[in-house]
């Protein structure tokens, strides 16, 4: 009965949240998980500014940047889709915009479309490789970084 419990509190949506902000690289990049709902159709991060995730001039290093967002849009799409498909982070790219001081933000998003295009494009078994754009922004909302995650997805079986 204990071992149920801890196995659903894993895999529920609070229990993600939690084991993502003591996640070892999480930690060191400074980035904080401070949203997942509960159907797993919406997630924000967000990184403060400290001197372990400084880059030689003073701003956030990319490569905490990238950190900040690249397991969310699989994440989130692998929860609502459910076990009969397979879901793969596949490419990414970014482009730094502005510098990124002080608190830095993301938010991700799966909608109803979205996941309708998926079925669609995985009905016959075939993969499925879309790109979902994220956008890192500062305290005042100005764009710090251009992100584009592409996935893999195919049905299984």
């Amino acid at each position: 009965m204990m071992i149920k419990r801890f196995q659903e509190w894993l895999t529920s949506a609070s229990g993600l949240r939690r084991i993502l902000n003591i996640y070892g690289p999480y930690i060191g990049a400074g980035v904080k998980v401070e949203y997942l709902a509960k159907d797993f159709r919406e997630a924000r991060v967000s990184m403060k500014l400290r001197w372990y995730n400084r880059n030689y001039v003073g701003t956030h290093f990319g490569g905490s940047l990238f950190s900040m967002i690249d397991p969310f849009y699989m994440l989130l799409v692998m929860n609502n889709l459910g076990r009969d498909y397979i879901v793969w982070d596949a490419e990414a790219s970014i482009k730094f915009v502005s510098p990124g001081r002080g608190v830095v933000k993301a938010q991700f998003v799966i909608t109803d479309e979205m996941l309708a295009d998926i079925k669609a494009n995985t009905a016959n078994g075939e993969k499925y490789l879309p790109t979902y754009e994220v956008m890192i922004k500062d305290e005042q909302d100005n764009l710090v970084a251009k992100v584009e995650k592409r996935l893999y997805i195919r049905r299984k079986g």
